[in-house]
């Protein structure tokens, strides 16, 4: 094995919205043959988490029992594999494959800019933005599971929705290829700058959150929603409702695990109270909570 193994690596380190606890074990692979070497190395009952940019992801204070696997910058390789087509492994930053395809000419992964977590993250969740998602570009993939196998599976193998994805269990994705247009790089760039001038203006970017937390109800806006119920701002702990979009929840430096979900579970009792919708979470909870 020849990727690097931390022992009680504290996990909010590693995520976007900063709290949670350690993990027993952390492993950040090589390249792809030392991470399926060492999946054939864990005991079956072992348990995994894999980790990308950690956004849309609330680790509990207990930590992680097992091992997490994390790919950012490691499993990240992108390639133009034929006309309009795309390979983008799991590990890379939608950000980064945005520019990638942009500067390759091809068009229609802009939307990936204002997505701040990786191509796995993306597939996980048919992440999306301004319009567009993941999972339409979506020609193929290729997944691995606990005892390093790999395969090849087409969307069909998959049920995908809004911001939902349900795929074989015991498998985790390690890349994709994508379909898209040829156009022109320098509109595409201009497209990447103008959405990120847009995040900017409207998203508390340079703060520490767990990304979006709810999903949109259908016709409306989670965070017209929140910020109608009189939440915005709102904190417990050091988790805060942003000031400047009601559908993030910030770290002010010194949240907790159980600060952010006791948040959110007030967030969303407040305004199923207040206007009879019950949002849904996009961030998923991890560990043990209950403790």
């Amino acid at each position: 094995m020849r990727g690097e193994v931390r022992r009680d690596e504290p996990l909010a380190r590693h995520t976007g919205g900063g709290g949670g606890g350690a993990a027993a074990r952390l492993y950040r692979p090589a390249d792809r043959d030392d991470l399926l070497g060492f999946l054939r190395t864990l005991p079956s009952d072992e348990p995994i988490l894999w980790l990308g940019l950690g956004s849309n992801l609330l680790i509990a204070d207990a930590g992680w029992p097992g091992t997490v696997i994390e790919i950012h910058g490691c499993l990240a390789d992108m390639a133009v594999m034929a006309p309009g087509r795309l390979r983008l492994e799991a590990g890379a930053s939608c950000a980064k494959a945005a520019r990638f395809a942009a500067r390759a000419g091809l068009v229609g992964l802009e939307f990936f800019a204002g997505i701040p977590g990786t191509v796995g993250g993306a597939m996980a969740m048919n992440a999306g933005a301004w319009g567009g998602e993941t999972w339409p570009h979506v020609a193929l993939v290729r997944t691995v599971d606990r005892a390093g196998c790999v395969r090849e599976r087409g969307p069909a193998d998959f049920e995908v929705g809004y911001r939902h994805v349900v795929m074989p269990q015991g498998e985790w994705f390690l890349e994709a290829e994508m379909v898209l247009a040829s156009g022109d790089t320098h509109a595409a760039q201009a497209r990447i700058k103008e959405l990120l001038a847009r995040r900017a203006a409207t998203q508390p970017t340079g703060l520490p959150s767990c990304g979006s937390v709810f999903r949109n109800p259908p016709g409306d806006h989670a965070a017209r929603l929140i910020d109608a119920s009189g939440l915005k701002g709102l904190r417990f702990g050091g988790a805060e409702v942003s000031p400047k979009h009601a559908n993030f929840i910030i770290n002010t430096g010194n949240a907790s695990a159980r600060d952010i979900a006791r948040l959110i579970d007030h967030v969303r009792a407040e305004v199923e109270r207040q206007h009879g919708v019950r949002l849904i979470p996009e961030v998923r909870r991890v560990g043990d909570f209950q403790s």
